[in-house]
């Protein structure tokens, strides 16, 4: 067997194991070693390369970001600012045909500014935005669909874990990779709301809201200065996180810090912080930071076993010489990724994905693992609603993801006019 149908070898076993149920990291780790072992005909060079990536793979300061960012987003999902943005949001859309939706859109896209962690919005969200919405008439399969669907903007718009992950991975600008994301963000959530408005009017009764009248009952209660006061702590942490990256104050790293210090603090200050929260941050951002090291790790040797294989050079020179153009190589490229992210997670799909080539997104919320989809079913407080509710609730969303897609595609200046 050559050295070249070991490395595709490897990538048919890897998506079999995984499917199988074997953690995305071990099945990694396990084939680059045997990969290895099969291409050299030596198992020590084998164990050397696994001691070598294990020792070198996230020495690096840059991987400081990654605790970093997760213990800021942390802090800020038990900090009741997600609640405090859905009020906000409600303030100034619930008068509209679909309202509450498109003010869970807006408070998970300001959310995400400032958290990154699609799995934090998706579960603060269906505690905060689903009982209001249900309680107010809406349907609870719209309910928990706008909820899931729009939860994957804390992986698009910065500071995004898996834009950090990115750069990591591929020694990019994270600071680059931050400005591209926002204004794809901005168009997905706009298409999000607009698909709100669009089911609200021309289909009430999947959606069963109010399309005009009174605003909702959140709004009566504040007042637009009670509103403003809401947002200045989310804004000026908005604007010392991203700002300072932007402005040169910080490096990425430096950025985490001082973003997982002013979220502390905001915890602090609106009382939200116990010792027993506290440690269920510390411990779930030890758990989480593992997890994504321990990727990175196993992505490294595998990027290396692909390497000694010959599969990355094969896989070049035939993109090269196939004569495709630009847009059909990258269709088949987000048709591979789509795929892929009905099985794996979106960080899962980055690790393996990279190595080979160089949307994530959609994955998020696809069955049959959509882990946005289970993380809102495990915290709905209403058991009625099933997990297919939350499936079929999701998918206009997914459609709207699909498209936006295409169109950042077609005209890159979207992403890249800030950068």
């Amino acid at each position: 067997m050559s050295d070249l149908q070991i490395g595709f070898l490897s990538i048919a076993a890897i998506l079999f194991l995984i499917y199988a149920g074997m953690h995305v990291a071990i099945a990694l780790t396990l084939l680059s070693f045997l990969g290895v072992w099969f291409i050299r005909g030596n198992w020590t060079i084998a164990s050397k390369l696994l001691a070598l990536a294990a020792a070198d793979s996230i020495s690096g300061y840059i991987f400081g970001v990654v605790p970093l960012f997760v213990l800021m987003g942390l802090f800020i999902s038990v900090s009741g600012i997600g609640k405090d943005t859905f009020e906000v949001a409600n303030r100034l859309f619930g008068g509209f045909g679909g309202g509450l939706g498109i003010a869970t859109v807006a408070a998970n896209a300001v959310f995400a500014a400032v958290t990154g962690i699609s799995i934090a919005s998706a579960a603060v969200f269906t505690k905060v935005a689903v009982p209001e919405m249900i309680r107010l008439g809406y349907k609870p399969r719209f309910a928990v669909g706008v909820v899931t669907g729009s939860s994957v903007l804390g992986m698009l718009i910065p500071p995004s874990l898996l834009l950090i992950l990115f750069g990591v991975l591929t020694e990019t600008s994270i600071g680059d990779l931050f400005k591209a994301g926002i204004m794809p963000g901005i168009v997905l959530s706009a298409g999000f709301s607009a698909a709100i408005l669009v089911m609200a009017y021309r289909f009430p009764d999947y959606v069963c809201a109010k399309v005009t009248g009174q605003a909702d009952g959140l709004n009566k209660k504040m007042s637009l200065a009670s509103a403003v006061g809401k947002l200045i702590p989310i804004a000026l942490l908005i604007a010392l996180v991203l700002g300072g990256i932007y402005a040169g104050w910080f490096t990425p790293t430096e950025s985490g810090a001082v973003g997982a210090l002013g979220a502390l603090v905001l915890a602090l200050s609106k009382r939200q912080l116990t010792w027993a929260k506290l440690w269920q941050v510390l411990t779930e951002t030890g758990h989480v930071t593992v997890s994504i090291l321990f990727l990175i790790i196993s992505a490294n040797v595998y990027g290396r076993m692909l390497a000694l294989s010959g599969i990355t050079g094969f896989v070049a020179t035939w993109i090269g010489e196939s004569g495709m153009g630009l847009y059909a190589i990258l269709s088949i490229y987000l048709v591979i990724v789509l795929l892929m992210g009905t099985i794996l997670d979106s960080t899962s799909i980055l690790m393996i994905i990279v190595p080979l080539i160089y949307p994530i997104e959609v994955g998020l919320i696809t069955p049959p693992l959509g882990i946005a989809a289970y993380v809102v079913k495990s915290t709905l407080d209403d058991q009625s609603i099933t997990l297919n509710d939350v499936f079929a609730g999701a998918f206009p969303f997914v459609i709207i993801m699909i498209l936006v897609l295409i169109l950042v595609v077609i005209f890159p200046q979207i992403s890249l006019v800030l950068v």
